[in-house]
C-alpha cells in the first residue's frame, strides 16, 4: 500500500482527496422527515425555465456546425467541440433511481434519447443514479461514442454493447480527436446499494481544446483540493458546477450546508479556486434531492456572484435547453 495513492484504502475502497471535510454524525437521514418537508416546498416552475422541444431541435440544427453547449437538465449537457460531441452524466429517465423508484424530474429532459446528435465522447463522473442511469446506458443510440469514466464504472458500459471504455483514476489522460481529458478529483462519494459505499471512483473531467480548459465537475463539497487543481491547471476558461442539493435540514445540523454538495455560494469559490474565468452552474432545476426552494439556487448563484469576483453575466445559469455558441459564452 506504501506505493497507492491517498485516495486508495487497503479494502478496495476509495476516499476523498486529504484534507477534505467528513461527514458529520449528527446528520440523521429520514425519509420520513424528508418527504414531510418536501411536501412544503413550492413546485411552480418559472415559464422562463423551460425551452420548448420544438425550439431546441430547432437550435441544435441551426447550431450543427458551431461550437457549443445545451443543457438537457441537471447534469447533463451536449458540449460540441470541434469534430467531438460530448455527453456529460446523461440521464433521460423520469425517475432517478432503480427501476421506477428513486426522486422524479419535474422537468423532463430537453431533448429525447433518439433526438440526440452523433455522440463521440460519453463522460461520467460517478455512480449515483442521478449520474448514471443503466436504462439510458441500455438505450443509447451511439455505442461506438468513447466512454471515460471513473476506475470501476466499465462494467455499465461493456455488459450494453459500448466496446471503447476508459476507466480512469485521478490524473489519468486520455485524447479523443483534437481533445484532451484528465480526470482529476472530487470531495463527493459513490454508492448503489446497500453493499458498495466507496467500492467505485468518482472525479471530474478537466476538458482541454484548442488553448481553452474546461472543467467539467462532479458532484463535489467544497475543499482545499480546488487551490491545487488551480494551482496545477489554471486559470480555467468555463466551470461546469454544482449549485443544488445543499439543504438536508433537519435531518442535518447545518442549513444549506452539505460536504457532498456545494450550496451556490462554495460553487463560486471553487470558480475562485479554479481561477476560472466563467462558471455555469449545473445539478438544478430538474428534481428534487434536497430541501432549499427549487429556484433559489440560480438566483443565489447569481446574487452572490460579485463577492468571489465574478460579474452576475459570468456566472451563468442556463434554462433548461438553452443552447449557446462556445464563443459567445467565453467572449
Amino acid at each position: 500500500m506504501e506505493n497507492k495513492p491517498y485516495h486508495h484504502l487497503k479494502d478496495g475502497t476509495f476516499r476523498n482527496p486529504e484534507g477534505s471535510p467528513v461527514r458529520d454524525m449528527k446528520f440523521n437521514w429520514s425519509y420520513k422527515i424528508f418527504n414531510k418537508e418536501k411536501k412544503k416546498l413550492d413546485m411552480t416552475i418559472p415559464q422562463d425555465h423551460v425551452i420548448e422541444k420544438n425550439e431546441v431541435i430547432k437550435s441544435l440544427q441551426e447550431n450543427k456546425n458551431n461550437d457549443y453547449i445545451l443543457w438537457i437538465g441537471h447534469a447533463t449537457f451536449l458540449i460540441k467541440l470541434g469534430n467531438t460531441t460530448i455527453i456529460t452524466d446523461p440521464v433521460f429517465e423520469k425517475n432517478m433511481g432503480p427501476l421506477v423508484f428513486g426522486p422524479k424530474r419535474f422537468v423532463d429532459p430537453a431533448i429525447n434519447l433518439n433526438e440526440l446528435p452523433n455522440i463521440d465522447l460519453f463522460l461520467l463522473t460517478h455512480n449515483h443514479y442521478d449520474h448514471l442511469s443503466t436504462r439510458t446506458i441500455q438505450r443509447f443510440p451511439y455505442k461506438k461514442a468513447k466512454v471515460a469514466t471513473a476506475l470501476k464504472l466499465g462494467k455499465y458500459f461493456t455488459r450494453n454493447g459500448f466496446n471503447d471504455v476508459k476507466e480512469l483514476d485521478w490524473y489519468d489522460k486520455i485524447k479523443v480527436n483534437d481533445v484532451k481529458i484528465t480526470f482529476v478529483p472530487a470531495v463527493h462519494w459513490s454508492k448503489r446499494s446497500l453493499w458498495d459505499t466507496n467500492k467505485t471512483l468518482w472525479g471530474s473531467f478537466l476538458i482541454e481544446y484548442k488553448n481553452k480548459k474546461f472543467f467539467f465537475a462532479c458532484d463535489t463539497g467544497y475543499g482545499s483540493i480546488y487551490k491545487e487543481l488551480g494551482e496545477k491547471y489554471g486559470p480555467i476558461d468555463l466551470t461546469f458546477i454544482n449549485i443544488g442539493a445543499y439543504n438536508f435540514y433537519p435531518m442535518a445540523p447545518k442549513k444549506d450546508k452539505s460536504i457532498y454538495h456545494t450550496n451556490p455560494e462554495e460553487a463560486l469559490n471553487i470558480g475562485q479556486d479554479l481561477k476560472s474565468k466563467k462558471v455555469l452552474g449545473m445539478h438544478w432545476g430538474t428534481v428534487v434531492l434536497s430541501l432549499e426552494p427549487i429556484m433559489e439556487p440560480g438566483k443565489r448563484f447569481k446574487n452572490s456572484s460579485n463577492q468571489y469576483g465574478y460579474h452576475p453575466d459570468d456566472a451563468i445559469i442556463f434554462k433548461i435547453g438553452q443552447i449557446e455558441k462556445l464563443e459567445d459564452i467565453l467572449k
